[in-house]
């Protein structure tokens, strides 16, 4: 392993752990030239399906493109970092059990949407506008309605209810 402050080759490993959720080892590194300690992180590879997008084209599955669209989707949301990350590896592994060779995008954008319907409404609703290309008002109200209708009371403390509650009636949160 090369040292990121000196690009010398010869580093040590100081000590070794696993993170918190098992599915990573975190080492910690010396440098035998300037002393500089610093981490890496090892996980293990997993063999994922080719993807078949929505004109027939096929792509390696890329985890850097599910993040991206998730955390794009959670942008300026109360939602923790971890439980973002564990829905990620949650899916990660979904999609590398799956026993195809190929599977179909569509696929894997339903089960990014269940996902983020377990963690924030909002962003939801964003990346369902964007997964299924709304092109009016109407859809995201059916969508909202949808959504409300299979999580009836059980919104999330930090979330306002995305359409408006009968009079007389507070918003939960407040």
């Amino acid at each position: 392993m090369w040292c990121p402050l000196c690009n010398h080759t010869e580093t040590r490993v100081v000590d070794s752990r696993l993170t918190r959720d098992g599915m990573q080892i975190r080492r910690r590194r010396e440098c035998s030239r300037c002393n500089n300690r610093f981490n890496t992180f090892e996980t293990p590879e997993l063999k994922a399906p080719r993807v078949i997008k929505s004109g027939g084209n096929r792509e390696a599955f890329s985890e850097h493109k599910l993040r991206q669209g998730m955390l794009k989707a959670l942008e300026k949301r109360p939602v923790e970092t971890r439980e973002v990350e564990r829905a990620i590896r949650g899916l990660v592994r979904e999609i590398s059990s799956v026993e195809e060779a190929e599977i179909p995008a569509s696929l894997i954008g339903e089960w990014v949407m269940r996902e983020l319907s377990r963690l924030d409404q909002v962003a939801y609703v964003r990346f369902a506008s964007v997964y299924k290309r709304f092109e009016d008002v109407q859809a995201f109200r059916d969508l909202i309605e949808r959504l409300e209708r299979e999580h009836p009371g059980g919104l999330d403390q930090r979330q306002i209810s995305l359409l408006d509650q009968p009079a007389g009636r507070k918003r939960q949160g407040k």
